[in-house]
């Protein structure tokens, strides 16, 4: 088999490279050929390409990073280090899906099959000591992720047969042959490492010491765990490149690191650092009527956000027998109150996830298409048959705190699953209890949890919280060793490979990927290949959908909530561009530094304040 194989590839190497020549170079890259800028673009349309370069602005981080590594399995990384400090092959535009455009590579190649790709080094493409990016460095950045990378790059990269540079200045990928959709894209995406640095430095070692890199900015100051500026290079290479036109305007970028979200939130008010989104909806709505708001210094927005919400959830680790069947998935979301959530704690302010593709077209809404049952038919049997009869729905409860109808049905089907009650505790046909533990890193969410437990141990279930440090809670996340964590699954515009490393069976034993739940569904893998093999947008939004209804029907994770907007504040010190970027709030690489208005902040008067600002609380 090994020699077939082998045999396979150089055929396909020989083919390959008969043919490269006919095929023509080009500035930009999509998943399915559609681009918005053309060869000669000179700027993205988000940006303010006269944007002034200067000042600073600072930022917080929760809790603390324990490594500036940011593409290894180990240590928690620093927020910005990986898109600050290294280039990638080509920059993505954030006013379209998925299109990258000419950054280290100044050209790509790639033929109408995909069966391979080529990208074209820009000669003056520099790592910040001044040598030249070659393709070498390129070949070694992929093998060095593949080996000792993040498991996500053996997955993402797994269908490249083969990787060499064919002269000093170009960097060939060949694929296995199959469908390679999203290949070319994520290779595009490709970060750019110094081979060099790396023969004498541990590529698989966290780290605090800066590593030779060629991005827009260098770190300048560090200081382990709590804070991390970020300075931004002069003599960048690409800073007049058009995808960099108008971007990175600070000279500083600073994270500072709070380990308590109150003391970051009382902190940003004593003007410690300038910029947040606020992500805790008691706080959006009672706790900013603040003197700096109520003065205009501080300016509250809210932003459309257009990318998938994804879905955030109490995530079911299946690999616990007890979690094997649904009946007990389906009580437990009986038994979380969302309405009375929503109403008490969050001002009502959310909205219930219905979806593992929330707030995108990608989400199935109402019964399934035509198009969507030729795929889910062959899998009838395989499936839940609720796919076929009605739209997925969360339980629903009238916000009073009383769900005793849902409870009542939890209880049922506890009952059908073997398990009883006795002096109070719910017991399996063996005597056991069942006990559930919710694990977290923060305290702050103890206040949704416990409503929930109170109302889990009123079946008579054993649950409870345990609250561990971040090192601990990744170490056990990793490790799959938890009953329930609160975690958000990210869902791109173009859905692809990304799914297997999601929900896909072959990942459900590998240490650090991203199945955290531990789904492993032959069923769900055929509709996760239907995602990735979609040949067109209209293809992709009915394999999801597909792929969405048969997840959410097999009640692998308790949804949460959504909101479809950025709620954010800053001082009032910033300028930025007319039009934002579509899927990005654009804050650190498009807007930029206004002296004059830091001036007044200083004497404590109010800039002008931008268009779209909320009013402040007391109206004033």
């Amino acid at each position: 088999m090994k020699r077939l194989i082998l045999w396979l590839i150089v055929a396909l190497t020989i083919a390959t490279q008969a043919i490269a020549a006919n095929v023509e170079p080009r500035h930009g890259l999509s998943v399915f050929g559609d681009l918005k800028y053309g060869p000669s673009f000179e700027h993205f349309d988000y940006v303010n390409p006269l944007a002034p370069k200067g000042g600073a602005i600072m930022i917080s981080g929760l809790d603390t990073f324990e490594t500036i590594h940011p593409f290894i399995l180990k240590g928690r990384k620093e927020l910005l280090a990986e898109p600050l400090l290294y280039d990638t092959l080509m920059a993505r535009s954030f006013d379209e899906p998925d299109s990258y455009y000419s950054l280290v590579a100044k050209t790509v190649e790639i033929p109408k099959d995909k069966r391979w790709i080529a990208f074209n080094i820009n000669p003056r493409a520099k790592f910040h000591d001044g040598t030249q990016v070659t393709a070498s460095d390129i070949v070694f950045t992929f093998k060095a992720l593949v080996k000792d990378g993040h498991p996500r790059y053996r997955i993402n990269f797994r269908d490249v047969a083969e990787v060499k540079a064919t002269s000093p200045s170009r960097v060939m990928f060949i694929f296995t042959p199959g469908t390679h959709r999203d290949l070319p894209t994520r290779l595009a995406a490709l970060p750019v490492l110094s081979k060099d640095y790396y023969e004498a430095v541990d590529f698989k070692k966290t780290t605090f010491r800066p590593a030779l890199t060629s991005g827009p900015y260098r770190v300048s100051k560090l200081e382990a765990g709590r804070s991390i500026t970020y300075s931004r290079v002069k003599n960048y290479w690409a800073k007049d490149l058009p995808v960099n036109r108008g971007r990175y305007n600070f000279d500083r970028i600073k994270i500072e690191y709070y380990r308590d979200r109150e003391v970051a939130f009382q902190a940003f008010f004593s003007n410690q650092y300038d910029y947040r989104e606020e992500f805790t909806s008691r706080q959006w709505a009672t706790q900013y009527n603040k003197p700096p708001v109520n003065k205009g210094l501080v300016v509250r927005e809210t932003l459309p956000d257009e990318t998938p919400s994804g879905v955030q959830a109490f995530i079911l680790n299946l690999r616990r027998a007890k979690f094997q069947d649904i009946r007990l998935r389906i009580a437990m979301d009986l038994a979380f109150d969302f309405e009375w959530t929503n109403k008490t704690l969050f001002y009502g302010l959310y909205e219930r996830t219905n979806s593992m593709f929330e707030n995108s077209n990608l989400a199935a809404k109402g019964l399934p298409s035509k198009a969507e049952l030729a795929i889910l038919k062959p899998l009838r049997g395989e499936i839940p048959k609720e796919v076929f009869e009605r739209p997925f729905s969360s339980p629903v409860n009238d916000g009073s705190g009383r769900i005793r109808s849902n409870l009542r049905k939890a209880s049922s089907l506890l009952k059908q699953a073997g398990y009883s009650v006795k002096n109070g505790v719910l017991q399996d046909r063996s005597g056991q209890p069942l006990t559930i533990e919710f694990l977290l890193f923060e305290a702050s969410f103890k206040r949704i949890i416990n409503p929930y437990i109170r109302n889990l141990k009123r079946l008579g279930i054993q649950a409870y919280l345990r609250i561990v440090d971040v090192a601990n809670f990744k170490r056990r996340q990793d490790k799959f060793d938890f009953d329930v964590v609160v975690r958000r699954i990210a869902q791109p515009l173009t859905p692809g490979i990304e799914q297997r490393n999601y929900f896909g069976s072959e990942f459900v034993d590998v240490e650090g990927s991203f199945n955290v739940g531990g789904v492993k569904n032959p069923a769900v893998d055929a509709l996760i290949e239907e995602v990735i093999t979609a040949r067109n947008r209209n293809k992709l939004i009915v394999a999801t959908r597909a792929l969405d209804r048969v997840l959410m029907w097999n009640r692998y994770v308790v949804t949460q909530w959504y909101k479809g907007v950025h709620n954010i504040a800053y001082w009032n010190k910033f300028d930025r561009p007319a039009f934002p970027p579509k899927f990005d709030t654009g804050v650190i690489d498009t807007w930029w530094y206004n002296s004059d208005k830091a001036s007044m902040i200083k004497k404590g008067v109010a800039p002008p304040i931008p268009e779209g600002a909320l009013p402040p609380p007391n109206g004033n």
